[in-house]
C-alpha cells in the first residue's frame, strides 16, 4: 500500500502556491494550445499564429504559418510526456500554463524560435526572447506576418458582418467527429457549411458554443 501511495504522489506533482500541474502525453491543437487527457491547456504568455492563418516568407511566398507553428510545437514535444503548471483557467476552461519537456520551457522556446509572439498584453516574461528572434529573423520574422491578435480581430469583423445572426459568426457543425465549433480564424472555417435543418447552429462566442455542448476542433 505504501508503494502505491508513493507512485501516485509521483504522478500528481504538487507545487507551491496551489498551482495546478498536469503531466502526461500531449495532443497538439495549435502553436500555443495542447491537451493532456481531457484537459485543454493554453500556453501562458505567448500567442502563435492561428491554424487558419497564412503568412509570407522571406521570398514573398504565402504559406500556412499557423500549420507550421503547430508542427514546430509538435516537434518540440515529441512522443514523451510533458509537464504543465498554471494557477488559473480562462473563460473556456483551459489551464493557462507554462509547459516543459525535459526541463525546456516550451512557451519560451516557441518565442525564441520565432514561431510565436510574446503576448505582452498579459506578460513580459518572453519579451527579450522575442526581441532576439526578430533581430535574428527566425521563424515568422524571416518574412511578413500579421500579429495573431490582429488576425483574429480582422477575421471576426469580416465574418461577423456576413453571418446570418448579427455578430455571431461561429459555426456549430455536426459531423461524424461530433459537435464542433469553428471560429472565423479556424483552419476549416471557410469550408464549413451550416445546415439549420440538421440542428447545426451559429454562435456569438466560444463560451456560448461550449455551454451548448460543442467543442473546438483538434487541428
Amino acid at each position: 500500500m505504501r508503494l502505491i501511495l508513493i507512485l501516485l504522489a509521483m504522478l500528481v506533482p504538487v507545487t507551491p502556491g496551489g498551482a495546478e500541474v498536469l503531466f502526461g502525453t500531449a495532443r497538439i491543437i495549435d502553436g500555443d494550445t495542447l491537451e493532456i487527457g481531457s484537459d485543454r491547456i493554453r500556453l501562458y504568455g505567448i500567442d502563435a499564429p492561428e491554424s487558419g492563418q497564412d503568412c509570407t516568407d522571406g521570398a514573398g511566398r504565402s504559406y500556412g504559418c499557423g500549420v507550421v507553428a503547430t508542427g514546430i510545437l509538435s516537434g518540440l514535444i515529441g512522443a514523451g510526456p510533458v509537464s504543465c503548471a498554471g494557477s488559473e483557467r480562462d473563460r473556456y476552461g483551459r489551464l493557462i500554463a507554462v509547459c516543459r519537456k525535459a526541463g525546456i520551457d516550451l512557451n519560451g522556446e516557441m518565442v525564441r524560435l520565432g514561431w510565436a509572439r510574446a503576448y505582452l498584453r498579459y506578460s513580459r516574461d518572453y519579451a527579450a526572447l522575442e526581441t532576439d528572434a526578430e533581430a535574428r529573423r527566425r521563424g515568422l520574422w524571416a518574412g511578413d506576418f500579421q500579429a495573431p491578435w490582429d488576425f483574429r480581430r480582422q477575421r471576426w469583423q469580416v465574418s461577423a458582418s456576413a453571418a446570418p445572426r448579427a455578430d455571431c459568426p461561429i459555426k456549430g457543425n455536426i459531423s461524424s467527429n461530433g459537435r464542433i465549433y469553428h471560429t472565423p480564424y479556424s483552419r476549416y472555417y471557410d469550408r464549413t457549411a451550416i445546415n439549420l435543418a440538421k440542428d447545426e447552429r451559429w454562435f456569438c462566442s466560444e463560451s456560448e458554443a461550449i455551454a451548448a455542448g460543442w467543442r473546438a476542433p483538434r487541428n
